[in-house]
């Protein structure tokens, strides 16, 4: 499994681009469709992995939605811990509200790694104060973060890559929350 990044928008937002024997899914398609589209090349789109409906996530996904062969999948649409294989990725989805109402977070055992969205980032949190943001929330959702080894790679929204041992130890917002 490859994972590549594209930055996109105006708030450098993470779009990701998860591939495996020339099949892909695509998880927060920011706002910059052709670059987007650029990086997938002649890969064939299964899924689309939406971590919560801010405008810096989505901007790009309607040119995704003309396809009828691409799922989408997004808070929504799909349940707590639920399991779910496409072709041939195989990942499981947990709620983490605080950032926003309907976010959640993807997490592939095969490479270990965690699709995080605006839950956390490296060395912060996201904003709890925007519309749908609940400091009470995000308090909950960081204890999901206990279920993962400290070597899970975690792909945040914004900004770089980063581990779960490196937050529970470097992160000052989990170390207050927790």
């Amino acid at each position: 499994m490859i994972v590549d990044s594209v930055i996109t928008g105006v708030l450098d937002e993470n779009c990701y681009i998860i591939s495996k024997d020339n099949e892909c899914l695509v998880v927060d398609p920011g706002s910059d469709y052709p670059l987007i589209k650029e990086k997938i090349g002649d890969k064939k789109v299964l899924g689309i992995l939406i971590t919560h409906s801010h405008f810096d996530h989505v901007g790009a996904l309607r040119n995704f939605l003309t396809k009828r062969s691409i799922k989408i999948y997004k808070r929504s649409m799909v349940d707590e811990n639920e399991e779910i294989e496409i072709g041939p990725f195989k990942f499981k989805c947990f709620y983490t509200p605080g950032h926003a109402v309907d976010q959640i977070a993807f997490y592939f055992e095969e490479n270990n790694s965690l699709f995080s969205g605006d839950f956390i980032f490296k060395e912060s949190i996201g904003r709890c104060d925007l519309p749908g943001g609940n400091l009470k929330d995000m308090k909950e959702s960081i204890k999901v973060l206990k279920e993962f080894n400290n070597e899970t790679v975690i792909y945040p929204g914004h900004g770089e890559s980063t581990t779960i041992g490196y937050e529970l130890e470097n992160n000052n917002y989990i170390k207050e929350l927790i």
